[in-house]
């Protein structure tokens, strides 16, 4: 049976509704959620709660029916915050669609980020599906500096050249530009940029901390397995210097199967002051642009190291012919070789947040961009036990969260089920959540995601998304002159 009808112009509650439907009419809520079982990270909730919505706020959380405008009957769902994705670099409305299915409301690319913040942002305003935000992005801007021309990806001189002292000071002048026009931090790709010396990352640490609360969010440097360590030591140390909070990326792809050590340094950091987080996908493949100086000496490699590698317009694995010829034509390749243990390390550890890592474009992309959370509870939580589901929901909404609030503080307000938080809201059937999406197909939904609410507006009712609503908001620290 569906659980929501649709008369004239109104949502009615399917069963149980005569309660709900008898209370003074000054009680009514512009949409409420009956019956659901409410998981709240913040709070620890867990419990079967009516939620009541009104002018995209969350104003009651009672154990009495409440009376609303839209009715949902979440009964035998869980009703938790909307997922928030700290790493997305995709933002179009290909990508939006299968976000929002997997239980996403809020993306930002907090790694790559955004070249002219007041641009990227005037983009999509009215435009968005979900939340969006993004970092000003230091390996974008680094290509407008050394070739003159628009923040994009850096190739060539723009990744592998060592910055002169006036195109430093020129750096820093547009990156602090983006953090005076509200980007939510600074991003770093240091494994694209290999011409970007110490000094250079330990002055984006300091522009960082002139703006309280600011994180750096870092892929960091991973060229070679033996430097895994001075390359972390490399931003450990610029953020105990600047004093900028510090995020490190994908753990899961970057240290492989030294992950286990990376989170012995972050705990020991953490313990002595050090504001550090990180973050892991549910994937033992990565996603990166094959053109990128990440992929530089290509050449000397092994015959074996080229069939790690997927094409995946065609689903090939690479030969070294093959390499060449398409890191001449550029584009996204897949590279296999996390080991799951690995993946499994990531995901158990207290320290990490989920994040997407998401790209889809024109229907090539990473099924991390469609299945990422979905795979985490399914998989992971329920059909493994690998954590419990509340531990999971908190590395999904409360941790993000409250990793950006002191620079935002409007994230107060999200990662939470609370009265007074925003109504960003994911409902999901915990029996039946479970990814879909493969590298061959990265657009397939997940599946069991049943409703999705942003800044209080339906988007996805009945596992199907709502044509004609955008009410994706930006997320934007405060902007100065």
């Amino acid at each position: 049976m569906q659980r929501m009808m649709w008369v004239t112009t109104v949502w009615l509650l399917v069963a149980g509704a005569s309660g709900a439907f008898g209370q003074n009419r000054a009680s009514q809520y512009d949409l409420v959620i009956l019956h659901g079982r409410v998981m709240d990270p913040e709070s620890g909730l867990d419990a079967v709660r009516h939620v009541g919505i009104r002018a995209g706020k969350i104003e009651a959380l009672a154990t009495e029916l409440l009376r609303g405008r839209t009715v949902i009957d979440a009964r035998g769902l869980v009703v938790t915050p909307g997922f928030v994705d700290l790493h997305q670099h995709s933002h179009n409305q290909e990508s939006d669609r299968t976000k929002v299915l997997d239980g996403v409301t809020s993306a930002l690319d907090m790694e790559g980020g955004a070249g002219d913040v007041d641009r990227w942002y005037a983009d999509r305003a009215g435009k968005a599906l979900v939340n969006y935000g993004a970092a000003v992005g230091h390996t974008r801007l680094r290509s407008v500096v050394v070739s003159g021309g628009p923040a994009k990806f850096p190739t060539g001189e723009a990744a592998t050249r060592n910055l002169t002292a006036a195109e430093l000071e020129k750096l820093k002048t547009l990156v602090d530009q983006g953090m005076r026009r509200g980007a939510p931090g600074v991003g770093l790709s240091l494994g694209d940029t290999p011409g970007a010396t110490p000094w250079e990352v330990l002055e984006m640490f300091r522009l960082a901390a002139r703006y309280p609360g600011a994180p750096v969010h870092v892929h960091v440097r991973n060229t070679k397995e033996q430097e895994y360590w001075l390359e972390t030591e490399e931003v450990l140390a610029a953020a105990l210097i600047s004093g900028a909070p510090l995020h490190i990326a994908h753990a899961n792809s970057s240290y492989s199967s030294d992950v286990g050590r990376l989170f012995e340094i972050i705990d020991a950091a953490r313990q002595r002051g050090l504001d550090v987080t990180t973050e892991c996908y549910p994937y033992t493949a990565g996603m990166h642009p094959i053109e990128a100086a990440l992929y530089d000496g290509w050449e000397s490699w092994t015959d074996e190291q080229f069939q790690s590698f997927e094409w995946p317009a065609t689903g090939e694995r690479l030969t070294r012919q093959s390499f060449g010829r398409y890191r001449r034509e550029g584009g996204l390749v897949v590279s296999h070789g996390v080991p799951e243990e690995a993946v499994r390390q990531a995901i158990a550890s207290p320290l990490t947040m989920i994040a997407s890592d998401g790209v889809l474009e024109n229907g090539i992309g990473h099924p991390r961009n469609a299945g990422t959370y979905a795979r985490v509870l399914g998989r992971y939580s329920r059909q493994e036990g690998l954590l419990s589901l509340m531990d999971a929901l908190r590395k999904m909404t409360l941790m993000p969260a409250q990793r950006l609030e002191r620079r935002v503080p409007a994230m107060k307000d999200k990662g939470r089920l609370r009265v007074g938080a925003d109504a960003d809201i994911t409902v999901f059937d915990p029996d039946r959540i479970t990814d879909r999406a493969t590298y061959r197909d990265p657009s397939t939904p997940s599946t069991g995601i049943q409703f999705v609410i942003i800044n209080g507006s339906v988007v996805v009712a009945n596992g199907r998304i709502r044509e004609g609503v955008a009410p994706g908001r930006p997320i934007r620290a405060p902007v100065t002159n």
